[in-house]
């Protein structure tokens, strides 16, 4: 039995990169717009400790303390979230943009999890947790075009 799952989303935005890391590091904004991560407090620093709120489409929601591991504006933004201890339920979440040509972006949301309760949550990561990824995603591409 595995102990791992990986889930990724992407969408071409028409919007640079530097248009698309503005809105997604708003987070005062996301309660504005965002389906999946209805809030996130802190500072997008590396090191830093964020308090993210999820609510997957059709799951249960959930806040957690995430650390901030990857932060290049205009490129990456990542965090690890964990479940009491390493090795538990440990989530890498990241956030990548790059340029698509014509000024437009790629953005790939993605999750890459481990550890020893992954398998009792698989089937709600491939359902709920990539659903909401999408939906992010979508909703994302469209505040970019909106405020454009």
């Amino acid at each position: 039995m595995a102990f791992t799952e990986d889930l990724r989303a992407e969408v071409v935005m028409d919007a640079t990169p530097e248009e698309v890391w503005g809105s997604l590091m708003a987070f005062a904004a996301y309660p504005d717009w965002n389906p999946f991560v209805v809030a996130i407090e802190g500072e997008a620093t590396v090191g830093a400790k964020l308090r993210v709120r999820l609510q997957p489409p059709g799951g249960k929601g959930s806040t957690f303390r995430p650390t901030v591991i990857i932060c290049e504006p205009g490129r990456v933004f990542s965090w690890l979230g964990r479940v009491v201890v390493n090795g538990i339920f440990d989530g890498a979440h990241r956030f990548e943009l790059t340029p698509a040509g014509d000024g437009r972006t790629r953005f790939v949301q993605s999750e890459h999890f481990r550890g020893l309760l992954v398998p009792l949550f698989r089937r709600s990561l491939r359902t709920h947790t990539l659903a909401g990824f999408e939906a992010m995603n979508r909703a994302l591409a469209d505040r970019v075009k909106a405020s454009a």
